[in-house]
Protein backbone atom coordinates (compact mmCIF):
# COMPACT_ATOMS: atom_id res chain seq x y z
CA UNK A 1 0.00 0.00 0.00
CA UNK A 2 1.23 3.50 -0.69
CA UNK A 3 1.85 5.57 2.50
CA UNK A 4 -0.33 8.71 3.07
CA UNK A 5 3.00 10.67 2.75
CA UNK A 6 4.38 9.80 -0.18
CA UNK A 7 2.41 9.69 -3.58
CA UNK A 8 3.32 7.73 -6.07
CA UNK A 9 4.90 9.63 -10.00
CA UNK A 10 2.32 8.76 -10.89
CA UNK A 11 -0.62 10.36 -8.68
CA UNK A 12 2.09 13.31 -8.81
CA UNK A 13 1.84 13.14 -11.91
CA UNK A 14 -2.04 13.21 -12.62
CA UNK A 15 -2.97 15.65 -10.35
CA UNK A 16 -2.41 19.40 -10.16
CA UNK A 17 -0.56 21.43 -7.89
CA UNK A 18 -2.50 23.78 -5.59
CA UNK A 19 -3.01 27.14 -7.36
CA UNK A 20 -5.39 29.95 -7.70
CA UNK A 21 -4.40 30.34 -11.96
CA UNK A 22 -6.39 27.35 -13.69
CA UNK A 23 -9.36 28.78 -14.71
CA UNK A 24 -11.38 25.15 -14.05
CA UNK A 25 -10.91 25.79 -10.81
CA UNK A 26 -12.90 29.44 -9.65
CA UNK A 27 -15.88 27.65 -8.40
CA UNK A 28 -17.34 29.20 -5.45
CA UNK A 29 -18.43 27.39 -2.04
CA UNK A 30 -22.40 27.47 -2.94
CA UNK A 31 -21.18 26.19 -6.21
CA UNK A 32 -20.51 22.95 -4.41
CA UNK A 33 -23.89 23.64 -2.37
CA UNK A 34 -26.17 23.24 -5.53
CA UNK A 35 -24.31 20.64 -7.53
CA UNK A 36 -23.99 18.14 -4.42
CA UNK A 37 -27.68 19.08 -4.08
CA UNK A 38 -28.40 18.01 -7.78
CA UNK A 39 -26.42 15.44 -7.64
CA UNK A 40 -27.99 13.90 -3.90
CA UNK A 41 -31.82 15.03 -4.24
CA UNK A 42 -33.10 13.48 -7.18
CA UNK A 43 -35.73 10.68 -8.06
CA UNK A 44 -34.78 8.80 -4.90
CA UNK A 45 -36.74 11.42 -2.53
CA UNK A 46 -39.94 10.28 -4.33
CA UNK A 47 -39.77 6.85 -3.35
CA UNK A 48 -39.00 7.01 -0.04
CA UNK A 49 -42.43 6.74 1.39
CA UNK A 50 -42.57 3.88 -0.46
CA UNK A 51 -39.73 2.33 1.51
CA UNK A 52 -41.14 3.44 4.10
CA UNK A 53 -44.35 1.25 3.28
CA UNK A 54 -42.10 -2.07 3.52
CA UNK A 55 -40.12 -0.30 6.56
CA UNK A 56 -42.50 0.99 8.98
CA UNK A 57 -42.55 3.72 11.09
CA UNK A 58 -39.88 2.98 13.48
CA UNK A 59 -37.28 1.21 11.32
CA UNK A 60 -37.68 3.15 8.07
CA UNK A 61 -37.36 6.80 10.27
CA UNK A 62 -34.32 5.20 11.46
CA UNK A 63 -33.28 3.78 8.72
CA UNK A 64 -33.39 7.55 7.62
CA UNK A 65 -32.03 9.14 10.38
CA UNK A 66 -28.87 6.69 9.91
CA UNK A 67 -28.10 6.81 6.61
CA UNK A 68 -27.76 10.91 6.94
CA UNK A 69 -26.09 10.79 9.42
CA UNK A 70 -23.70 8.20 7.98
CA UNK A 71 -23.23 9.54 4.56
CA UNK A 72 -22.36 13.40 6.24
CA UNK A 73 -19.41 11.63 7.87
CA UNK A 74 -18.56 9.32 5.25
CA UNK A 75 -18.62 13.14 2.85
CA UNK A 76 -16.59 14.80 5.57
CA UNK A 77 -13.74 11.87 5.34
CA UNK A 78 -14.17 12.74 1.45
CA UNK A 79 -13.40 16.41 1.78
CA UNK A 80 -10.85 16.14 3.94
CA UNK A 81 -8.91 13.17 2.05
CA UNK A 82 -8.57 15.76 -1.08
CA UNK A 83 -6.02 16.74 -0.50
CA UNK A 84 -4.22 14.67 2.47
CA UNK A 85 -1.17 14.40 0.66
CA UNK A 86 0.50 18.41 0.75
CA UNK A 87 0.71 19.80 -2.84
CA UNK A 88 -1.45 17.13 -4.44
CA UNK A 89 -5.13 17.19 -5.15
CA UNK A 90 -7.26 13.91 -5.89
CA UNK A 91 -9.50 15.57 -8.14
CA UNK A 92 -11.50 11.87 -8.73
CA UNK A 93 -12.58 9.24 -6.39
CA UNK A 94 -10.45 6.54 -8.61
CA UNK A 95 -7.51 9.08 -7.79
CA UNK A 96 -7.76 8.55 -4.25
CA UNK A 97 -8.51 4.99 -4.54
CA UNK A 98 -5.32 4.68 -6.00
CA UNK A 99 -3.41 6.22 -3.66
CA UNK A 100 -5.37 4.22 -0.56
CA UNK A 101 -5.03 1.20 -2.53
CA UNK A 102 -2.14 1.00 -4.62
CA UNK A 103 -2.01 1.98 -8.31
CA UNK A 104 -2.96 -2.10 -9.53
CA UNK A 105 -5.72 -2.53 -7.25
CA UNK A 106 -7.27 0.86 -6.29
CA UNK A 107 -8.65 1.51 -9.50
CA UNK A 108 -9.98 -1.76 -9.56
CA UNK A 109 -11.79 -1.77 -6.15
CA UNK A 110 -13.31 1.82 -6.66
CA UNK A 111 -13.37 2.30 -10.59
CA UNK A 112 -16.46 0.02 -10.95
CA UNK A 113 -17.94 1.25 -8.10
CA UNK A 114 -17.89 4.89 -9.15
CA UNK A 115 -19.06 3.86 -12.35
CA UNK A 116 -21.90 1.68 -11.18
CA UNK A 117 -23.24 4.76 -10.05
CA UNK A 118 -23.02 7.51 -12.15
CA UNK A 119 -24.40 5.13 -15.12
CA UNK A 120 -27.29 3.77 -13.01
CA UNK A 121 -28.34 7.16 -12.03
CA UNK A 122 -28.41 8.16 -15.62
CA UNK A 123 -30.34 4.69 -16.53
CA UNK A 124 -32.98 5.97 -13.22
CA UNK A 125 -33.16 9.64 -14.61
CA UNK A 126 -34.39 8.36 -18.11
CA UNK A 127 -36.77 6.42 -17.21
CA UNK A 128 -37.90 9.24 -13.83
CA UNK A 129 -37.58 12.19 -16.70
CA UNK A 130 -39.65 10.17 -19.22
CA UNK A 131 -42.55 9.66 -16.98
CA UNK A 132 -42.34 12.83 -15.39
CA UNK A 133 -43.08 14.42 -18.58
CA UNK A 134 -45.69 11.66 -19.90
CA UNK A 135 -47.90 12.31 -16.68
CA UNK A 136 -47.38 16.41 -17.07
CA UNK A 137 -48.23 16.00 -20.78
CA UNK A 138 -51.56 14.01 -19.48
CA UNK A 139 -52.25 16.65 -17.18
CA UNK A 140 -51.76 19.46 -18.99
CA UNK A 141 -53.43 18.31 -22.11
CA UNK A 142 -56.26 15.99 -21.03
CA UNK A 143 -57.81 15.60 -24.88
CA UNK A 144 -54.61 15.05 -26.33
CA UNK A 145 -54.29 11.68 -27.59
CA UNK A 146 -51.77 9.56 -25.31
CA UNK A 147 -48.52 8.73 -26.32
CA UNK A 148 -46.65 5.63 -25.19
CA UNK A 149 -44.29 6.22 -21.84
CA UNK A 150 -41.55 4.65 -24.56
CA UNK A 151 -41.82 7.40 -26.74
CA UNK A 152 -41.14 10.15 -23.51
CA UNK A 153 -38.55 8.41 -22.52
CA UNK A 154 -36.81 8.77 -25.58
CA UNK A 155 -37.95 12.54 -25.79
CA UNK A 156 -36.29 13.08 -22.70
CA UNK A 157 -33.56 11.42 -23.68
CA UNK A 158 -33.18 12.98 -27.08
CA UNK A 159 -32.31 16.33 -24.97
CA UNK A 160 -29.31 14.96 -23.50
CA UNK A 161 -27.72 14.53 -27.07
CA UNK A 162 -26.90 18.29 -27.22
CA UNK A 163 -26.47 18.95 -23.63
CA UNK A 164 -24.03 16.35 -23.47
CA UNK A 165 -21.83 18.20 -25.61
CA UNK A 166 -21.06 21.01 -22.80
CA UNK A 167 -17.39 20.85 -21.65
CA UNK A 168 -17.21 20.49 -18.21
CA UNK A 169 -18.67 21.09 -14.42
CA UNK A 170 -18.78 24.52 -14.75
CA UNK A 171 -20.98 24.46 -18.30
CA UNK A 172 -23.49 23.48 -17.03
CA UNK A 173 -23.89 25.24 -13.89
CA UNK A 174 -27.14 26.96 -14.36
CA UNK A 175 -28.34 24.08 -15.24
CA UNK A 176 -27.32 22.57 -11.94
CA UNK A 177 -28.31 25.87 -9.82
CA UNK A 178 -31.68 25.19 -11.67
CA UNK A 179 -31.99 21.43 -11.33
CA UNK A 180 -31.26 22.13 -7.28
CA UNK A 181 -34.07 24.72 -7.01
CA UNK A 182 -36.39 22.56 -8.66
CA UNK A 183 -35.54 19.63 -6.46
CA UNK A 184 -36.43 21.76 -3.19
CA UNK A 185 -39.70 22.99 -5.02
CA UNK A 186 -40.85 19.02 -6.36
CA UNK A 187 -39.93 18.02 -2.82
CA UNK A 188 -41.72 20.77 -1.56
CA UNK A 189 -44.90 20.08 -3.50
CA UNK A 190 -45.05 16.42 -3.00
CA UNK A 191 -45.13 16.85 1.09
CA UNK A 192 -46.88 19.59 1.16
CA UNK A 193 -49.77 18.11 -1.50
CA UNK A 194 -49.89 14.43 0.60
CA UNK A 195 -50.39 17.24 3.65
CA UNK A 196 -53.20 19.04 1.88
CA UNK A 197 -54.39 15.38 0.90
CA UNK A 198 -55.13 13.95 4.29
CA UNK A 199 -55.06 10.46 4.62
CA UNK A 200 -57.12 7.81 2.44
CA UNK A 201 -60.04 6.37 3.71
CA UNK A 202 -58.96 3.30 5.38
CA UNK A 203 -55.49 3.86 5.79
CA UNK A 204 -53.31 1.53 6.79
CA UNK A 205 -50.04 1.67 8.57
CA UNK A 206 -49.77 -2.66 8.66
CA UNK A 207 -47.28 -4.36 6.81
CA UNK A 208 -48.27 -5.55 3.19
CA UNK A 209 -49.90 -8.54 2.61
CA UNK A 210 -47.65 -10.96 0.67
CA UNK A 211 -45.59 -14.01 1.30
CA UNK A 212 -43.03 -13.87 3.65
CA UNK A 213 -40.03 -14.65 0.44
CA UNK A 214 -41.59 -11.78 -1.43
CA UNK A 215 -41.71 -9.53 1.96
CA UNK A 216 -38.31 -9.63 2.64
CA UNK A 217 -36.46 -9.23 -1.04
CA UNK A 218 -39.34 -5.80 -0.60
CA UNK A 219 -37.59 -4.95 2.42
CA UNK A 220 -33.96 -5.50 0.90
CA UNK A 221 -35.16 -3.46 -1.75
CA UNK A 222 -36.59 -0.57 0.38
CA UNK A 223 -32.84 -0.57 2.33
CA UNK A 224 -31.67 0.25 -1.32
CA UNK A 225 -33.65 3.19 -2.55
CA UNK A 226 -32.78 4.79 0.87
CA UNK A 227 -29.62 4.45 0.14
CA UNK A 228 -29.81 5.86 -3.36
CA UNK A 229 -30.98 8.87 -2.07
CA UNK A 230 -28.03 9.87 -0.43
CA UNK A 231 -25.75 9.47 -3.71
CA UNK A 232 -23.53 12.62 -4.23
CA UNK A 233 -20.20 11.12 -3.07
CA UNK A 234 -19.73 9.90 -6.24
CA UNK A 235 -18.88 12.85 -7.54
CA UNK A 236 -17.59 14.84 -4.66
CA UNK A 237 -14.01 14.82 -5.37
CA UNK A 238 -15.23 15.64 -9.37
CA UNK A 239 -17.04 19.15 -7.71
CA UNK A 240 -14.20 20.00 -4.80
CA UNK A 241 -11.95 19.90 -8.17
CA UNK A 242 -13.94 22.74 -9.37
CA UNK A 243 -12.41 25.01 -6.18
CA UNK A 244 -9.57 26.91 -5.95
CA UNK A 245 -6.73 26.16 -3.18
CA UNK A 246 -3.60 27.18 -1.47
CA UNK A 247 -2.01 26.25 1.28
CA UNK A 248 -3.45 28.80 3.59
CA UNK A 249 -7.20 28.07 2.19
CA UNK A 250 -7.51 24.61 1.34
CA UNK A 251 -10.54 23.74 -1.08
CA UNK A 252 -11.65 21.39 2.34
CA UNK A 253 -12.78 24.11 3.83
CA UNK A 254 -15.63 25.76 1.49
CA UNK A 255 -16.32 22.85 -0.01
CA UNK A 256 -17.57 21.79 3.34
CA UNK A 257 -19.39 24.82 4.35
CA UNK A 258 -20.94 24.02 0.72
CA UNK A 259 -21.81 20.20 1.76
CA UNK A 260 -23.16 20.97 5.08
CA UNK A 261 -25.56 23.09 3.34
CA UNK A 262 -26.56 20.70 0.77
CA UNK A 263 -27.11 18.27 3.53
CA UNK A 264 -29.62 20.81 5.07
CA UNK A 265 -31.19 20.93 2.35
CA UNK A 266 -31.23 17.55 2.07
CA UNK A 267 -32.97 16.54 5.18
CA UNK A 268 -36.10 19.39 4.78
CA UNK A 269 -36.46 17.40 1.29
CA UNK A 270 -36.29 13.89 2.49
CA UNK A 271 -37.64 13.60 6.06
CA UNK A 272 -41.28 15.68 5.50
CA UNK A 273 -41.63 13.86 2.09
CA UNK A 274 -40.93 10.41 3.52
CA UNK A 275 -43.13 11.00 6.61
CA UNK A 276 -46.43 12.76 5.40
CA UNK A 277 -45.92 10.88 2.63
CA UNK A 278 -46.60 7.55 4.34
CA UNK A 279 -48.95 9.15 6.55
CA UNK A 280 -51.16 9.56 3.60
CA UNK A 281 -50.96 7.11 2.02
CA UNK A 282 -50.11 4.24 4.00
CA UNK A 283 -48.80 0.68 2.79
CA UNK A 284 -50.57 1.76 -0.44
CA UNK A 285 -48.80 4.62 -1.32
CA UNK A 286 -46.75 4.37 -5.05
CA UNK A 287 -43.43 4.27 -5.74
CA UNK A 288 -43.42 7.91 -7.05
CA UNK A 289 -45.64 9.60 -4.50
CA UNK A 290 -46.45 12.55 -6.89
CA UNK A 291 -47.92 9.74 -9.24
CA UNK A 292 -50.56 9.37 -6.04
CA UNK A 293 -51.28 13.28 -6.20
CA UNK A 294 -53.85 15.06 -8.66
CA UNK A 295 -55.28 17.79 -6.97
CA UNK A 296 -54.88 20.58 -7.36
CA UNK A 297 -53.75 19.54 -10.95
CA UNK A 298 -52.00 22.62 -12.01
CA UNK A 299 -49.46 22.30 -9.37
CA UNK A 300 -48.92 18.67 -9.43
CA UNK A 301 -48.35 19.03 -13.43
CA UNK A 302 -45.75 21.98 -12.18
CA UNK A 303 -44.30 19.26 -9.51
CA UNK A 304 -43.58 16.72 -12.50
CA UNK A 305 -42.30 19.62 -15.14
CA UNK A 306 -40.45 20.34 -12.14
CA UNK A 307 -38.84 16.94 -11.23
CA UNK A 308 -38.13 16.72 -15.55
CA UNK A 309 -35.74 19.79 -15.55
CA UNK A 310 -34.29 18.21 -12.42
CA UNK A 311 -33.19 15.71 -13.92
CA UNK A 312 -31.91 16.94 -16.75
CA UNK A 313 -29.19 18.78 -14.80
CA UNK A 314 -28.64 15.93 -12.58
CA UNK A 315 -28.19 13.30 -15.71
CA UNK A 316 -25.37 16.12 -16.49
CA UNK A 317 -23.62 16.26 -13.15
CA UNK A 318 -23.27 12.40 -12.83
CA UNK A 319 -22.39 11.82 -16.90
CA UNK A 320 -19.71 14.17 -16.67
CA UNK A 321 -16.94 12.37 -15.26
CA UNK A 322 -17.72 9.19 -16.86
CA UNK A 323 -17.78 11.72 -20.95
CA UNK A 324 -14.08 12.48 -18.96
CA UNK A 325 -13.18 9.28 -18.42
CA UNK A 326 -14.27 7.52 -22.04
CA UNK A 327 -12.23 10.79 -23.87
CA UNK A 328 -9.42 10.14 -21.88
CA UNK A 329 -9.81 6.32 -22.22
CA UNK A 330 -9.98 7.09 -26.53
CA UNK A 331 -7.18 9.15 -26.80
CA UNK A 332 -4.69 7.08 -24.67
CA UNK A 333 -5.96 3.54 -25.79
CA UNK A 334 -7.77 4.26 -29.38
CA UNK A 335 -5.16 6.92 -30.33
CA UNK A 336 -8.55 9.29 -30.87
CA UNK A 337 -7.29 12.69 -32.01
CA UNK A 338 -9.17 14.92 -29.09
CA UNK A 339 -11.47 17.77 -30.40
CA UNK A 340 -15.36 18.03 -31.51
CA UNK A 341 -15.31 14.67 -33.30
CA UNK A 342 -14.47 12.80 -30.24
CA UNK A 343 -16.71 14.35 -27.69
CA UNK A 344 -19.78 13.66 -30.25
CA UNK A 345 -18.98 10.25 -30.78
CA UNK A 346 -18.05 9.05 -26.99
CA UNK A 347 -21.43 11.12 -25.43
CA UNK A 348 -23.66 10.21 -27.90
CA UNK A 349 -22.91 6.85 -27.87
CA UNK A 350 -23.09 6.74 -23.61
CA UNK A 351 -26.63 8.85 -23.76
CA UNK A 352 -27.84 5.88 -26.28
CA UNK A 353 -26.58 3.30 -23.96
CA UNK A 354 -28.41 5.09 -21.03
CA UNK A 355 -31.63 5.55 -23.18
CA UNK A 356 -31.18 1.81 -24.44
CA UNK A 357 -31.33 0.39 -21.01
CA UNK A 358 -34.07 3.02 -19.74
CA UNK A 359 -36.49 2.26 -21.89
CA UNK A 360 -36.21 -1.54 -21.90
CA UNK A 361 -36.29 -1.70 -17.84
CA UNK A 362 -38.25 1.26 -17.15
CA UNK A 363 -39.12 -0.38 -13.24
CA UNK A 364 -38.52 3.00 -11.20
CA UNK A 365 -38.43 1.29 -7.34
CA UNK A 366 -36.61 -1.93 -8.54
CA UNK A 367 -33.65 0.08 -10.57
CA UNK A 368 -33.29 2.39 -6.99
CA UNK A 369 -32.93 -0.75 -4.89
CA UNK A 370 -30.82 -2.67 -7.31
CA UNK A 371 -28.11 0.56 -8.16
CA UNK A 372 -28.44 1.90 -4.57
CA UNK A 373 -27.54 -1.49 -2.84
CA UNK A 374 -25.21 -2.48 -6.13
CA UNK A 375 -23.31 1.35 -6.55
CA UNK A 376 -24.30 3.56 -3.85
CA UNK A 377 -23.84 1.68 -0.61
CA UNK A 378 -20.26 1.45 -1.21
CA UNK A 379 -19.05 4.57 -2.02
CA UNK A 380 -21.63 6.40 0.22
CA UNK A 381 -21.64 4.13 3.18
CA UNK A 382 -18.50 2.46 3.52
CA UNK A 383 -15.87 2.75 1.40
CA UNK A 384 -14.87 6.50 2.43
CA UNK A 385 -14.35 4.80 5.70
CA UNK A 386 -12.22 2.20 4.41
CA UNK A 387 -9.77 4.87 2.98
CA UNK A 388 -9.63 6.84 5.99
CA UNK A 389 -8.89 3.75 8.18
CA UNK A 390 -6.09 2.72 5.20
CA UNK A 391 -4.87 6.99 4.89
CA UNK A 392 -5.03 7.93 7.93
CA UNK A 393 -4.72 5.04 10.66
CA UNK A 394 -6.28 6.39 13.86
CA UNK A 395 -5.64 4.81 16.69
CA UNK A 396 -7.06 0.78 17.30
CA UNK A 397 -10.37 0.98 19.46
CA UNK A 398 -10.77 5.13 19.13
CA UNK A 399 -14.20 6.75 18.76
CA UNK A 400 -13.08 7.33 14.73
CA UNK A 401 -12.52 3.71 14.96
CA UNK A 402 -15.30 2.28 15.59
CA UNK A 403 -17.69 4.83 13.65
CA UNK A 404 -15.13 3.73 10.48
CA UNK A 405 -16.23 0.01 11.47
CA UNK A 406 -19.85 0.65 12.58
CA UNK A 407 -20.00 2.30 8.52
CA UNK A 408 -18.44 -0.88 6.89
CA UNK A 409 -20.70 -3.32 8.51
CA UNK A 410 -23.91 -1.49 8.18
CA UNK A 411 -22.65 -0.45 4.46
CA UNK A 412 -21.87 -4.24 3.52
CA UNK A 413 -25.36 -5.44 4.66
CA UNK A 414 -26.65 -2.42 2.86
CA UNK A 415 -25.06 -3.51 0.03
CA UNK A 416 -25.68 -7.15 -0.26
CA UNK A 417 -29.12 -7.00 0.77
CA UNK A 418 -30.60 -4.56 -1.75
CA UNK A 419 -28.79 -5.44 -4.31
CA UNK A 420 -30.42 -9.26 -3.88
CA UNK A 421 -34.01 -7.26 -3.34
CA UNK A 422 -33.65 -5.06 -6.73
CA UNK A 423 -32.35 -7.73 -8.71
CA UNK A 424 -35.13 -10.41 -7.66
CA UNK A 425 -37.70 -7.69 -8.22
CA UNK A 426 -36.33 -6.72 -11.21
CA UNK A 427 -36.72 -10.15 -12.36
CA UNK A 428 -40.07 -10.91 -10.94
CA UNK A 429 -41.73 -7.55 -12.51
CA UNK A 430 -40.43 -8.46 -15.83
CA UNK A 431 -41.69 -11.57 -15.82
CA UNK A 432 -45.17 -9.57 -16.42
CA UNK A 433 -43.92 -6.62 -18.11
CA UNK A 434 -44.89 -5.58 -21.84
CA UNK A 435 -41.84 -4.12 -23.68
CA UNK A 436 -41.59 -1.03 -25.10
CA UNK A 437 -45.10 -0.65 -24.07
Amino acid sequence: MVSANSPSPKEVESNEKWGEGDSSRQAKWWYSTFHTVTAMIGAGVLSLPYAMAYLGWGPGTMALALSWCMTLNTMWQMIQLHECVPGTRFDRYVDLGRHAFGPKLGPWIVLPQQLIVQVGCDIVYMVTGGKCLKKFMEMACESCTPIRQSYWILIFGALHFFLSQLPNFNSVAGVSLAAAVMSLSYSTIAWAGSLSHGRVDNVSYGYKNSSPADYMFRVFNALGQISFAFAGHAVVLEIQATIPSTPEKPSRIPMWKGAVGAYFINAICYFPVALIGYWAFGQDVEDNVLMALKRPGWLIAAANLMVVVHVIGSYQVYAMPVFAMLERMMVKRLNFPPGLTLRLVTRSAYVAFTLFVGVTFPFFGDLLGFFGGFGFAPTSYFLPSIMWLVIKKPKRFSPKWFINWACIFVGVFIMLASTIGGFRNIVTDASTYSFYT
